[in-house]
């Protein structure tokens, strides 16, 4: 009961000012995202707010990863984008509920593993194409409305003013770590750019400017669409691919705030925290969400590692929603420009631009694709599938071609094969290519005693091989073969020998007990 109800590790230190101001901070930096992204996916203001909240208090009180902070964000808005201009927020609450209920059976079935199949040069492709989208986001900022209600490309004096503020925060941020660490350089950027901009009576584009934030406590509300089997079909496909695309953006990002706190977090209690959170997201009005690693990264970065740096960022958030609206929206949008930017560098891994000539071509390209298809696709599942999968087919490939067999004959003309290398699926035609089965002598040993026997297809191809030594009347002995092995060759009864003292113990993934 101890370990179930033990949320906060209270043996931490903890330092509460730091964790405060980089709540306060990542609050800040939330609203315009949020905003943000609910209007990408057809949504009011206040759905994205509404589930920035939600998602960033449940994951950061239950969630496996404490510094790590969720809330709304773009990949799951591209996702349910066309469901919401069909049918209705409705229909994307359900969705919500229904892809939170997936994501909670992913944690208990213990899924989260699955995300150690992810290789490093995946992980460097989805970084840097998330780099590059939160940085080609902000080029949005530099864009104004035309009388024609079209976007353009600001000039002039309202141009260099936004500019001139947004390298002010961004120098801020750079420089202020130099001197002081005390106070997160982000949260002093935009509190000066804001004084600059209320002091000197400075007019550009605000947050208000993009819409109004001011709101109550999230409503509960039970969706309001027919419970039948067609409404199942509707929303199934896209709760799947939401459950999906938010699980492994959020083990993603809890791998790398790992590596970079130099911590482990728990990759299925934050499958079931996320899902936990998305549930009441669409019980509360909220479109859903997963980690988010820009705001992740801010909060890291402003030295949070606890818990608590979340819980006050999603309370802080609600705050201003339901207090602090009019002052919030005078922030001046070219402070969180500023900041996101500098997430964007931080975020960019470039140290892989060094590895190119260093790293396998494989890892490379797999790198390359995954980069491309964040960027063109705005996929992040699907890179990362794509990339899991180039890597899987070069490992099978490159295990397929190193297979070996030493021969020899001994003294009593027996020949001997020593295989060394894997036998699977990829090394099957290779290891069939090592015998001469008709110029052999009548007995034959095949040592495996550098060799495993790693699939069913192994195991067949092992079988089929006494069955052609047979055939040419010739005895074939199979020595240092695992138990699991011998059980499951169907016509090696009477033709295999085995060491059963020098037997390796290791077992076969098969049904066959």
């Amino acid at each position: 009961m101890t370990k179930i109800f033990n949320l906060f590790d209270f043996s931490q230190k903890v330092n509460y000012k730091t964790e405060v101001l980089a709540g306060l901070t990542v609050a800040l930096a939330l609203i315009p995202e949020a905003v943000a992204f609910a209007l990408i996916a057809g949504l009011s203001p206040l759905t994205g707010l509404y589930a920035a909240f939600v998602m960033g208090l449940i994951t950061s009180i239950f969630g496996g990863r404490p510094g790590m902070i969720s809330g709304a964000t773009g990949a799951v808005a591209v996702v349910i984008v066309g469901l919401s201009l069909t049918y209705g927020p409705e229909y994307i609450f359900a969705t919500v509920i229904l892809a939170g209920i997936i994501q909670v059976l992913a944690g208990v079935l213990r899924l989260g593993k699955l995300i150690r199949l992810v290789p490093h040069s995946v992980i460097f492709g989805f970084l840097n194409g998330l780099a590059i989208i939160i940085f080609m986001s902000q080029l949005n900022q530099f864009k104004t409305i035309n009388t024609a209600g079209e976007l353009e490309w600001m000039t002039g004096t309202p141009l260099y003013i936004l500019l001139g503020l947004v390298f002010t925060t961004m120098l801020i941020i750079w420089g202020l770590p130099k001197f002081t660490k005390v106070f997160p350089s982000s949260l002093a950027a935009i509190l000066v750019v804001f004084g600059v901009v209320l002091g000197l009576g400075i007019d550009t584009k605000t947050v208000g400017d993009i819409a109004s934030i001011k709101g109550g406590f999230p409503p509960f509300h039970i969706p309001m669409v027919p419970f039948t089997w067609e409404t199942l079909t509707i929303i199934f496909p896209f709760a799947a691919i939401m459950a999906g695309v938010g699980l492994i953006e959020s083990l993603l990002t809890l791998n790398i705030i790992d590596e970079i706190t130099e911590t482990r977090g728990s990759g299925n209690k934050e499958c079931v925290a996320q899902g936990t959170a998305n549930m009441l997201s669409g019980l509360f009005s909220g479109m859903g969400g997963c980690a988010m690693i820009g705001q992740s990264l801010i909060n890291v970065s402003s030295g949070a590692r606890a818990r608590l740096s979340g819980i006050v960022a999603a309370v802080m958030l609600l705050i201003f929603i339901m207090f602090g609206a009019d002052i919030i929206e005078k922030l001046p949008m070219a402070a969180l420009t500023g900041v996101m930017i500098m997430v964007a560098v931080g975020t960019f891994e470039w140290a892989s631009l060094k590895t190119f000539r260093r790293m396998p071509n494989s890892d490379v390209f797999v790198m390359v694709m995954v980069t491309l298809i964040t960027i063109f696709l705005h996929n992040l599942a699907l890179a990362v599938l794509v990339g899991v999968i180039i890597s899987a087919l070069v490992f099978a490939w490159d295990n397929a071609k190193r297979i070996r067999a030493r021969k020899r004959v001994d003294e009593a003309g027996v020949k001997h094969y020593e295989i060394y290398g894997p036998l699977f699926f990829g090394s099957v035609q290779a290891f069939n290519d090592k015998f001469d089965i008709l110029t052999d002598p009548d007995e034959v040993v095949i040592d495996f005693s550098e060799s495993r026997i790693v699939d069913m297809s192994g195991i067949e191809a092992v079988n089929k091989l006494t069955e052609r030594y047979l055939k040419q009347g010739k005895k074939l002995h199979l020595r240092h073969l695992s138990s699991d092995c011998r059980t499951l060759l169907n016509n090696a009864d009477a033709l295999i020998e085995v060491n059963i003292l020098e037997d390796p113990t290791y077992k076969v993934a098969v049904d066959k007990v």
